[in-house]
């Protein structure tokens, strides 16, 4: 008799008491009623007749939703896959459940992600969703979202446009644009580096035309007469024999190795 009373205290034991842990806060719910006191991590005991222990996630959760037929600005519709990052203020959990319940994200996060993303893509055009925008459309939907729910206690984090769906007529004609402004680039790339190498040759030209002024203007007839004496004693060094003509200014070489008769 005294294990079957010990066995029932020990279970009513186990029963009475929960654990809070990281990440998470508690909240105590007597007669249906919730208590003011916000409980954080750790071991704590209550009257599992009377009071019901419940645990609320303060971790960052991520709520991912699959969005069909948003609206585009052109009047359009595409499809797409996001997620919203959010958490719980500790705080503001009694509010929460008191007024939402516990099945908030599916009650309200879920309905205001929705309207959101549809209010903020009726501002843009497909293609803008389909290349440069994602950042500004993720921005203006966390935005949108935080100026409804910052209050009521959730903090929106941040909102990832993971995947978008365009109908195909549209995705063909951004593709093809896209390539073409690739070709143009590539196209204005070659003209650019081939004008510079235009330049290049010039400014060589140049440099080679001004050369040769320089030279011709230092030509003068005594250099030129010095150059020729030069010319006349590298030939009388040489051990061949040679017939030289001459104006005395200039030698002119006829046959550099002659057999005598």
């Amino acid at each position: 008799m005294k294990k079957l009373i010990y066995l029932c205290v020990g279970v009513m034991l186990l029963h009475s008491c929960t654990v809070v842990r990281p990440g998470e806060v508690g909240l105590k719910q007597t007669f249906g009623k919730i208590k003011d006191k916000v409980y954080l991590q750790g071991l704590y005991y209550y009257n599992p007749f009377v009071t019901k222990f419940l645990s609320i996630d303060t971790k960052t959760n991520n709520l991912t939703n699959a969005f069909e037929n948003l609206p585009t600005k052109e009047g359009l519709t595409i499809s797409a896959e996001m997620a919203v990052l959010y958490h719980v203020k500790p705080e503001a959990a009694k509010t929460i459940v008191s007024t939402i319940g516990v099945t908030f994200e599916e009650t309200v996060l879920l309905s205001v992600f929705r309207s959101a993303a549809a209010d903020v893509t009726a501002k843009f055009f497909a293609k803008d969703m389909y290349t440069g925008a994602r950042e500004e459309i993720e921005k203006d939907i966390a935005a949108e979202m935080s100026s409804i729910l910052l209050n009521r206690g959730f903090v929106i984090e941040n909102v990832l446009l993971k995947q978008i769906t365009l109908p195909d007529g549209l995705k063909k004609s951004i593709e093809g644009k896209l390539e073409a402004e690739q070709d143009a680039q590539r196209m204005e790339f070659v003209l650019n580096k081939e004008k510079k190498e235009a330049e290049r040759k010039v400014i060589e030209a140049e440099g080679i035309k001004k050369s040769q002024v320089i030279i011709s203007e230092g030509l003068t007839p005594q250099i030129i007469q010095y150059k020729s004496i030069e010319a006349f004693k590298d030939l009388s060094g040489s051990p061949n024999a040679k017939v030289i003509i001459t104006n005395g200014s200039a030698p002119f070489l006829i046959n550099g190795n002659m057999s005598k008769e």
